[in-house]
């Protein structure tokens, strides 16, 4: 670790901050990136993990095609269903777009930076900057609705910048295309509207720039076409959905609770801090102040929409719980606006941020790198990865032990299910054959698998049904069934340790499903 450390902040500090030829650091920008996206590839092929349950999920979606689904529009399913169609239902064909995509962010931040101030090397550092954030991390290694959504919102930030300085329709008819399929990631990309008629305002362009605003406008509402064709044919579930987890619950008021507003607050901003990287928060300091004093449009642009966004969020905490990963997306042209402050800092701080990327990154390398000659396998480092890769773990040997079960017990096309969708999810992924998974309701929220054929359908019918639960000893409470042929329970491990049992039973004949409909979204 000490002479990765050492080796990342020579790198840096020596051919970075020192050596003046441009073609230098377009060569380390992409010797950097590409090592990376390298090293990411190594870790979706780590045999000890498994798929995210959010991957496996969003991977079940693409076998399931639609225009839009329960919580989430359709990109996701897309590009997972375009992936495994050329490289097969494996973990690296859903890793794959995620690398891809973050090799292509971070090259837009460079051309943004590059864009801005003319100078390879603060888009260098800006690209390095963007690398060493954790954020961006979790955004371009596993494959989640943030992965496409970061990409073609700094895209579209980028493009909608040049179509405000150059003033060409052709420009602005680009970021709405790309809005457009932004918002087809996920829907918080309609923030770049308000946001982006801030930045007209507070910069005199209003007036100027209307009526192409109005052309980005109507070119980018096509990307909400799938999302309302799909919630007016089922019930606007998406809509009550995002009203939920935007604390409009419905029900009895809660009383105010000083504790849980503390908590829920201090949890947002603790986690947005590690989101950015909390090496990086003299640069912020610094661009901050440098901004104020110098008024200049271009870095309070690429400023504007992570503060919005991580006010927007910070306001919304107030009230409800807030996943660390939402307002991430934003966070992507912070790097644009801190490189050219870290680029002309004074020698001291030159060797600090030299320590700051050099760190960042070599924590990110520690934890993709593969446990070869296991020195991962004991104290902290080993106790973090298990903290970390809880929910990716054990589903893949689960797998094999439910075709295992099959094949002894002479089962033919038994139905899965489970209390779980992220449980059924990974069934439906490690389970030979990819079958369909269903799910029951014992008290759960709505969810995707509301919406497709239930378990109702098979009442009555002489079939064999397997339970696979991490978290129920039975499924008895909303099912009856005829008779129990077998169950157990299946221990899952991050390598030598124990984390849990999954309980498996085997039933035949559903005589009863009486779901529990709690009516939250």
């Amino acid at each position: 670790m000490h002479q990765t450390l050492r080796k990342l902040r020579v790198l840096f500090f020596k051919q970075v901050m020192k050596n003046p030829s441009p073609q230098k650091y377009l060569l380390i920008f992409w010797s950097v990136n590409l090592a990376l996206a390298v090293i990411k590839l190594f870790f979706a092929f780590r045999p000890e993990l498994d798929l995210f349950t959010e991957e496996a999920q969003y991977w079940l979606w693409s076998r399931n095609l639609d225009w839009h689904y329960y919580s989430k529009p359709p990109m996701v399913a897309v590009l997972n269903f375009i992936s495994t169609g050329i490289l097969g239902h494996k973990e690296v064909a859903i890793r794959m777009i995620p690398i891809l995509a973050g090799l292509g962010t971070a090259w837009i931040v460079f051309r943004f930076t590059d864009y801005l101030y003319s100078s390879k090397k603060t888009a260098c550092l800006a690209g390095l900057l963007f690398l060493g954030m954790p954020i961006h991390l979790l955004e371009f290694t596993f494959h989640t609705t943030d992965t496409s959504m970061t990409f073609f919102w700094t895209w579209a930030w980028f493009m909608l910048y040049r179509a405000i300085q150059e003033n060409k329709t052709s420009l602005w008819v680009a970021a709405g295309l790309i809005t457009a399929l932004g918002i087809m990631s996920k829907a918080t990309m309609i923030l770049i509207f308000p946001a982006s008629l801030i930045f007209l305002f507070l910069s005199g362009k209003l007036k100027e720039a209307g009526k192409q605003w109005l052309i980005l406008l109507g070119i980018s509402l096509l990307g909400f076409l799938p999302s309302l064709i799909w919630n007016l044919q089922n019930d606007f579930y998406t809509f009550k959905h995002l009203a939920a987890l935007g604390g409009a619950s419905g029900g009895e008021p809660k009383p105010f609770d000083l504790g849980l507003l503390v908590s829920r607050t201090s949890e947002y901003l603790s986690g947005q801090l590690a989101m950015v990287s909390v090496f990086f928060l003299p640069f912020f300091f610094f661009a901050v102040k440098k901004t104020i004093r110098s008024r200049e449009l271009s870095s309070f642009y690429v400023a504007l929409p992570g503060l919005l966004t991580f006010l927007g969020f910070g306001g919304l905490s107030l009230f409800t719980w807030i996943e660390v990963n939402w307002p991430g997306f934003a966070y992507s042209t912070f790097p644009v606006f801190l490189a050219p402050v870290v680029a002309n800092m004074e020698s001291g701080w030159k060797k600090y941020t030299s320590w700051a990327v050099g760190v960042s990154l070599a924590l990110q390398i520690l934890l993709l790198s593969p446990n070869i000659f296991q020195w991962k396998s004991q104290g902290p480092i080993f106790k973090a990865e298990k903290a970390i890769f809880k929910r990716m773990v054990g589903y893949e040997d689960l797998g094999n032990r439910i075709d295992f079960l099959q094949d002894s017990l002479g089962l033919s096309s038994p139905v899965l299910f489970s209390e779980s969708y992220h449980v059924a999810s990974e069934l439906a992924f490690y389970v030979d054959g990819h079958p369909q998974p269903y799910t029951i309701n014992m008290g759960s929220r709505k969810n995707q698998w509301d919406l497709w054929p239930g378990m109702d359908q098979f009442i009555g019918q002489e079939r064999t049904f397997i339970f696979v639960s991490r978290g129920q000893e039975s499924p008895e409470s909303v099912t009856n069934f005829g008779r129990l042929i077998y169950e157990e329970k299946y221990p899952h491990a991050f390598r030598s340790d124990t984390l849990g049992f999954t309980k498996i039973q085997i039933w035949e004949d559903l005589l009863d499903y009486t779901p529990v409909d709690t009516g939250k979204f």
